[in-house]
């Protein structure tokens, strides 16, 4: 039963990241330049990029599902339980 959850488990990991890897597109717009080192430093420029992300809505519904009743009951039994016994230090009478 737990090799079961674990397989199943992983099957819905991989189709999680298989969905949220088409959930973004990710386009480079500006190449990225190092900067010229001479005697002087000109300056360089960062790659630029245009990202869109898909959108992922939450909704809530009640929907009827069966649910197991159980009834507990309850006995009195005479159980060993452990104790604790704390003696504080006693002075010295010397």
């Amino acid at each position: 039963m737990k090799s079961t959850t674990i397989v199943v488990a992983a099957v819905a990991a991989v189709a999680f990241v298989a969905a949220a890897a088409y959930m973004i597109d990710i386009d480079q717009t500006q190449e990225a330049r190092l900067p010229d080192v001479s005697i002087d430093v000109e300056e360089g420029t960062l790659p630029e990029f245009e990202v869109n992300t898909g959108s992922i809505s939450v909704d809530q519904e009640t929907v009827e599902v069966e649910v197991p009743k159980v009834k507990v009951t309850t006995e009195t039994e005479m159980v060993d339980v452990p104790t604790i016994n704390v003696e504080p230090a006693r002075e010295n009478d010397g």
